[in-house]
């Protein structure tokens, strides 16, 4: 697939390898990971400054026009960078709902803030139940007048301690399983009958679990029509398994990198450990899989620009995840592995690049329920 960035693209990566490079080292990457909040809100600010959260969106909301490919480039270098700021959850999950669904007036009123930094969002994607299947959604939505009350558990809900906006699907009619019957809701985290316990996780990045008890919003808080959301819900869900696979690149990209250049220094049998052609052999196979792994991530970021049908974009979103899981797991081993025992301590970075891969591993999908998605959609 010949590919190559545009000059725009190119800017744009280019000043997140200098803002890392120069202000987002490995020690200040971990002081702000230890905050109460998990990031820096300094660091979002600027985020915000050099339009970063705006890439994304239309003009006339706001945005730049960007696309998914510039999403791709952003979570790759975020990724090279271990960056523990909360761009997937305000974002790709709940500016992407915000964009597709939401109206003008819901737009000025959480889009545009979030856009300019000032509103922090979510969206609570998972259930304890769910498994990975968007449609299992047993938090309910009960008409109560022109309103409605929400009951349910949202489970590891990125960024949900900090946000100020949670956008809930709940499930307002049919049964539990069904995809019909899904409705979103913009829900004041403030509400009356939410509590959330945020907690860290263990890639270094913050979640919470948010229970509503008879939580109740007005009509104005449905995104979308009634019944209606799981289109948008899964679109959404589909982009961001596309954008950590992105991240992923970057992440084992890195930490190839680094075992290659220290394969150069480590010595064994008086000669660099590099010099071996056993471990030579595993690097250039190595490689061979991560560029085969980014073309089809690639791919897939390309067919959401295309416009291409739903069920398209999710074949080619679940083939990109099912082969980047399995990527990612080759490329930590055999980076921890060539490092030695040095490699799974605090001494280098090498620890906390591996345990973000495993994470984005199952994220959203692990390689085993992708794998099945793909052979599904393609009518295996």
């Amino acid at each position: 697939m010949e590919f190559s960035y545009t000059d725009v693209q190119s800017m744009l990566q280019e000043s997140i390898e200098k803002f890392i490079a120069n202000d987002y080292d490995f020690e200040r990457r971990q002081q702000y990971a230890g905050s109460d909040l998990g990031h820096s809100p300094e660091v979002w600010s600027m985020f915000a400054e050099l339009g970063w959260t705006a890439v994304p969106f239309a003009e006339e909301d706001g945005g730049f026009d960007g696309g998914p490919v510039e999403i791709m480039v952003m979570m790759q270098q975020f990724g090279r960078g271990l960056l523990v700021e909360p761009f997937l959850a305000n974002v790709v999950l709940a500016g992407g709902v915000l964009r597709r669904a939401a109206s003008d007036e819901q737009k000025e009123r959480w889009l545009q803030p979030l856009i300019a930094g000032e509103l922090q969002a979510t969206l609570a994607v998972a259930e304890p139940q769910s498994r990975y299947e968007l449609a299992n959604v047993a938090t309910t939505a009960t008409r109560d007048g022109d309103g409605w009350v929400l009951n349910g558990h949202k489970g590891v809900v990125l960024n949900g301690g900090n946000a100020q906006l949670v956008i809930v699907p709940a499930r307002s009619s049919g049964e539990q399983t069904d995809r019909s019957g899904i409705t979103l809701f913009a829900v004041d985290a403030t509400a009356s009958g939410i509590t959330c316990r945020d907690y860290p996780t263990v890639d270094g990045l913050r979640a919470a679990e948010v229970l509503l008890d008879g939580v109740r919003v007005d009509a104005g808080a449905v995104i979308g029509d009634v019944d209606g959301g799981y289109n948008t819900f899964e679109a959404v869900v589909d982009e961001a398994t596309l954008a950590i696979c992105a991240e992923a690149v970057g992440i084992i990209q890195v930490m190839t990198e680094k075992t290659v250049e220290y394969s150069k220094s480590r010595q064994q049998f008086g000669v660099p450990i590099g010099s071996f052609q056993a471990l030579q052999h595993r690097a250039a196979i190595l490689w061979t899989e991560i560029e085969l792994a980014q073309s089809l991530v690639l791919k897939g970021l390309k067919s959401l620009d295309d416009d291409a049908p739903g069920e398209q974009i999710s074949r080619l979103a679940s083939a990109a995840k099912a082969k980047l899981s399995r990527v990612a797991q080759l490329a930590t081993n055999e980076a921890i592995q060539m490092h030695g025992g040095i490699g799974m301590t605090d001494v280098l970075d090498m620890g906390l690049y591996l345990k973000r891969a495993r994470v984005l591993e199952a994220q959203y999908g692990d390689q085993r329920y992708h794998a099945s998605r793909f052979a599904r959609l393609s009518g295996y």
